[in-house]
């Protein structure tokens, strides 16, 4: 597992209370403020924790809309179809995909229409087949990754193995 109990703890708090100091999190959690350091950078390190900052709506924005924009790409395109839809900003996120499409985007808009300016804007690029739209209606679930801590923190505190090794 690439965290332990106490990783679990800490990535928790980060969650939970992002704006808190290193002294303090130190402080809840009962360890030195050393030992919180030392894993904060050993999670970064491995990959856990990829960044920090604010979290912005696009909605607060002056994007209200959320649509996922499928993109087909011709065979051996798709890099430079990655690279150029890097320069949509109303790309807000791009992965390629197994299944119907190439690419999944995540695409955010003023409106309906400026939303079919930006789809018009995909299929103009060099590269691009077709593409195919769902408009988002309402967020049921939102980003979130607390449960995951939760459970992979169950996890190592699991014992392994069911049982003592005789010999």
């Amino acid at each position: 597992m690439p965290v332990d109990e106490l990783d679990t703890r800490i990535l928790r708090l980060l969650i939970e209370r992002p704006r808190t100091s290193v002294r303090e999190y130190a402080r809840i959690l009962g360890v030195a403020r050393g030992t919180l350091q030392a894993r904060l950078d050993r999670l970064e390190r491995e990959g856990v924790i990829t960044g920090t900052g604010p979290f912005l709506s696009p909605a607060a924005l002056g994007h209200p809309v959320l649509a996922f924009v499928h993109v087909e790409v011709t065979q051996g395109h798709l890099d430079e179809v990655g690279d150029a839809l890097a320069a949509v900003p109303e790309i807000v996120e791009a992965f390629s995909i197994t299944g119907g499409g190439d690419l999944l985007t995540r695409v955010v808009a003023r409106d309906n229409a400026h939303l079919e300016d930006v789809i018009q804007r995909l299929i103009r690029l060099p590269g691009v087949v077709r593409t195919r739209t769902e408009v988002a209606l309402r967020e049921r679930v939102p980003f979130r990754l607390l449960p995951l801590v939760e459970s992979v923190g169950r996890e190592a505190r699991a014992p392994r193995g069911g049982g003592r090794e005789t010999g």
